[in-house]
């Protein structure tokens, strides 16, 4: 989810976010859990997040959508902009076998995409999280999957939160009552 440059690598909006992707290795992890699951047969869909150059629909009803509207004005375009490289994913992720799907709109990639219609035609039952953020993206992920019949495996190394202290307690106090909670090794071995 969302592991795009203007996300988490160059021109992002959070650079403590990209810090802390860049601390862990998370890329890594995630590259290495994309290859694993395309080797097992599983699909790799990647959840973007872009912006049109115009802001046409898309909301700045939050604090997070808002310094990305600021940035927008004072640098005349948004990070995640469509035809820009924020929009991108970061290098090595992306296979010609996966899938992207950007959402213009809302802070998780089931409300107002086709998500889970295109889950359901692939005849998936679970859903394994990678990307950021914890604190938000990642947990409403995990919540509208549940809600919608999903199994959901949270892969612990292959995502990022800030603080990261704080992250740790969401996967810890709310993540791990909702979904199951792995390392990147322990899904690996299991496919």
């Amino acid at each position: 989810m969302e592991l795009q440059e203007g996300v988490v690598g160059k021109g992002t909006l959070m650079s403590a976010l990209s810090d802390e992707v860049e601390r862990t290795g998370m890329l890594d992890v995630v590259r290495r859990v994309c290859e694993g699951a395309r080797d097992a047969g599983a699909h790799v869909v990647h959840c973007t997040a872009v912006n049109r150059a115009d802001g046409a629909g898309s909301a700045v009803n939050c604090k997070i959508f808002a310094l990305g509207e600021r940035v927008r004005r004072e640098q005349g375009a948004y990070p995640t902009q469509i035809g820009t490289p924020g929009a991108e994913l970061v290098a090595g992720l992306e296979d010609e076998r996966d899938i992207v799907l950007p959402r213009v709109h809302g802070m998780t990639p089931f409300t107002s995409t086709s998500l889970d219609q295109i889950l359901r035609n692939l005849g998936v039952r679970t859903v394994v999280a990678t990307g950021v953020s914890v604190n938000l993206g990642i947990f409403g992920l995990c919540l509208s999957a549940l809600d919608l019949g999903y199994q959901v495996v949270v892969v612990r190394d292959a995502v990022s939160g800030v603080p990261a202290d704080y992250a740790e307690s969401i996967i810890e106090g709310s993540l791990s009552l909702i979904a199951t909670i792995v390392t990147a090794e322990e899904l690996l071995a299991a496919w």
